[in-house]
C-alpha cells in the first residue's frame, strides 16, 4: 500500500469514529519525520476541539488500526486539532476560507516575494486567488509551497 492509501484507508476507518464522538474529519497525513512514520488525524468542531475530544477520537482509531492492521511500519498515531494557522491544503478547506485572510507562500520569488497575504477570494483547479493591497492576484496551484490561515491577534 502506498502512502496515499494508507490516509485514504485511515479516513474511511476515522468517519464513524468521528460522526460518534461529534467532530469532523479535517485531514489526515502520514508523514516521515526525523527516521520515523507518523499518521496524523487532524479533527475539528466549530467550538474547537479539546483533549478529551482528541484522546476519544485516538482511542477508538488505535483500536481500529489494531484490528485492521494495513500499515507495515511502525508508526506514531497522533490525533489532534489542526490548529488556528491551519494549512489549507485541500479544495474543502479553501472552501471554507473564502472571504478569509491567508498567508501564501511560493517556491519561488513572484515579483521578489516568497510571501504574500490577503483575503481568500477564489480557487480553481489551476490556481488560487486572494485579493491583496486592494488587487486580486492569481497564483498558479503548482507554485504555491503553503495556504494557511492568518492568525489574528
Amino acid at each position: 500500500m502506498s502512502k496515499k492509501n494508507y490516509e485514504q484507508r485511515t479516513e474511511e476507518l476515522l468517519i464513524p469514529i468521528a460522526e460518534e464522538a461529534g467532530v469532523s474529519i479535517y485531514d489526515v497525513e502520514y508523514v516521515k519525520e526525523g527516521g520515523e512514520w507518523y499518521l496524523r488525524a487532524y479533527i475539528d468542531k466549530p467550538e474547537g476541539v479539546n483533549i478529551g475530544d482528541c484522546e476519544t477520537v485516538s482511542r477508538a482509531l488505535s483500536d481500529q488500526l489494531d484490528r485492521e492492521d494495513f500499515i507495515a511500519d511502525a508508526y506514531i498515531l497522533e490525533v489532534s486539532s489542526p490548529g488556528l494557522g491551519r494549512a489549507l491544503k485541500k479544495d474543502k478547506h479553501l472552501e471554507m476560507s473564502i472571504g478569509r485572510e491567508v498567508e501564501l507562500k511560493t517556491y519561488k520569488p513572484i515579483g521578489g516575494r516568497k510571501e504574500f497575504s490577503g483575503i481568500l477570494q477564489a480557487f480553481d483547479q489551476d490556481t488560487v486567488t486572494i485579493e491583496t493591497e486592494g488587487a486580486p492576484v492569481v497564483f498558479t496551484r503548482s507554485d504555491i509551497a503553503v495556504v494557511r490561515l492568518a492568525l489574528d491577534f
